[in-house]
């Protein structure tokens, strides 16, 4: 039978759902973890903050991984691998897996091409300036691809229906409102890279003077108003004369260790990621 109204709600905003009591502590973990990224999602303003969320998301798996350790669970995935809510599930790690080798891969791109920013500016060197430009612009066109299919996935793997006891609808729940939250966590980390949510109206200008003559202002990434990529470019948005080498050199730096922890912390929810699906595999190959 098809989920009731009731289930159905329950199944996609799963503060209304009631647990059953011998899944904890499990459930009642992923609750706390789920809640927490949840009410993250409006303040990630810095790549350390991004960073907080990557760790919320590995430890939102982990949890998913003890609920897959036990053994009635472990029995009611086995025999129920033939159902309509197995192979959406299973696309969906498929999905993430695939967004986030990009997201990793444009994260690489975007280091080197700040390292030989770094090289440019200590030469004085136009044309390398120009060279970060031209790839940051083919940089956001690649983003903009990949939000986009975020967004299409996002519509289209939903579970439907489903003809189960209530024990199954908390592991599709916890299932998919992982992978929900996961591609939330990959937009913003997308956007973010981009530049374009914080102050898109300004001017490169209008913002670099307001970073250089605030005596508020930091290049150290400290304002939280204005983000690290956008920042950069609006700072090159001048003629080479007009560049505060030291100021722009010293936020580039920054910018260069900023991207390598989150690139390393990418790469342990990646790797969480594909250990929990071929952890799902076992159980339905089992």
């Amino acid at each position: 039978m098809a989920f009731s109204p009731l289930r159905s709600k329950a199944l996609h905003h799963g503060r209304s759902l009631s647990f059953p009591s011998k899944l904890n502590p499990a459930t009642s973990q992923f609750e706390e973890n789920l809640s927490a990224l949840q009410g993250s999602e409006a303040c990630c303003s810095s790549l350390s903050s991004m960073n907080n969320r990557i760790n919320g998301l590995k430890n939102l798996y982990k949890t998913i991984d003890d609920l897959l350790l036990l053994p009635h669970m472990q029995q009611i995935i086995s025999l129920e691998s033939q159902e309509k809510w197995v192979d959406p599930v299973l696309d969906g790690y498929i999905m993430l897996l695939d967004a986030f080798t990009t997201a990793k891969d444009l994260f690489s791109h975007t280091k080197h091409g700040v390292q030989e920013l770094l090289s440019a500016l200590r030469r004085k060197d136009v044309h390398g300036i120009h060279w970060y430009l031209n790839s940051r612009r083919k940089c956001k066109k690649t983003i903009q691809k990949s939000l986009k299919d975020l967004r299409s996935f996002r519509t289209k793997n939903n579970v439907a229906s489903l003809e189960n006891d209530n024990e199954t609808m908390v592991l599709v729940y916890m299932l998919k409102e992982s992978e929900s939250v996961t591609i939330t966590m990959l937009e913003s980390l997308l956007s973010y890279l981009s530049g374009t949510k914080a102050q898109a109206r300004q001017s490169g200008w209008s913002l670099v003077s307001k970073l250089i003559h605030s005596k508020k202002a930091s290049y150290q990434g400290e304002r939280e108003d204005v983000n690290e990529f956008q920042k950069m470019d609006a700072f090159l948005q001048v003629s080479l004369e007009d560049i505060h080498v030291e100021e722009v050199m010293t936020h580039s730096k920054g910018m260069e260790s900023n991207i390598q922890n989150l690139e390393e912390e990418l790469e342990c929810l990646f790797r969480q990621l594909i250990k929990t699906r071929v952890f799902l595999l076992n159980i339905l190959n089992h």
